[in-house]
């Protein structure tokens, strides 16, 4: 059941403006990635739309298309259920992710001006004291700096389809399971540094080559920490 629903303060205020069953279903996706609402959840329609202040169809819409698009199952006499994710399904995550990106740092060989590549650098230089300390916070600044890095050769790159789709399958290998840039610590730092500098040099062929190598280090560092939690990851 949901009830007493959503942690205080989880549940999305819906904006006015756009069809309602849009609002409902990116406010349900909120709450989905950010697991507000755990993977294997009952997702009871009525509860959803009480919590969200809504009718019941719009909250059906919504469920019926995160059940196509893989984030909550539909089963037969039962009712929906927060989709949960596997080792295996983050894994083919992974490997789409290294294609996207190995594309995309080709393309910033291209592309980049030096005020892409100085600010890849200012990245890279905020990252070093981060990834020396040892808290929280400084696990949270190496994540979120590690998400800048990629997110910035993606839009070197210069392609807006590109993005779109990298978009969309990091948002879910980020549900699948949490960040490990902390995790691989100075070797993904340095990997980063030797990135910019194909970048920079403009050679798209080396720049292609570690970007792959660097995120099937990740992918493999990804599925090792998995793994050790069994086939139902990152509950």
């Amino acid at each position: 059941m949901l009830s007493p629903g959503p942690p205080q303060g989880a549940v999305p205020k819906l904006e006015r403006p756009g069809p309602l069953r849009d609002r409902v279903y990116e406010a349900l996706l909120e709450l989905i990635t950010t697991r507000a609402l755990q993977p294997g959840r009952h997702l009871v329609e009525s509860e959803l739309a009480s919590h969200l202040g809504v009718s019941r169809q719009p909250v059906r819409e919504a469920l019926q298309r995160l059940n196509t698009e893989g984030w909550v199952d539909l089963r037969p006499a039962q009712g929906a259920f927060v989709h949960e994710p596997t080792a295996e399904e983050a894994d083919q995550l992974l490997a789409v992710r290294t294609l996207l990106e190995t594309e995309a740092a080709r393309l910033a060989a291209v592309h980049a001006d030096e005020s892409g590549i100085a600010a890849l650098n200012e990245i890279l230089a905020q990252s070093v004291p981060a990834v020396t300390e040892n808290d929280v916070n400084a696990e949270n600044d190496v994540n979120a700096l590690n998400a800048r890095f990629h997110a910035k050769i993606m839009e070197l790159a210069g392609n807006a389809v590109l993005a779109g789709l990298a978009a969309q399958v990091d948002r879910r290998v980020r549900w699948y399971c949490p960040p490990i840039a902390r995790q691989r610590g100075h070797r993904s730092w340095i990997e980063h540094r030797d990135l910019i500098a194909a970048i920079a040099d403009r050679d798209e062929q080396r720049a292609a080559r570690l970007m792959r190598e660097h995120t099937e280090n990740t992918r493999r560092s990804t599925w090792a920490a998995v793994t050790l939690r069994g086939q139902r990851i990152c509950r």
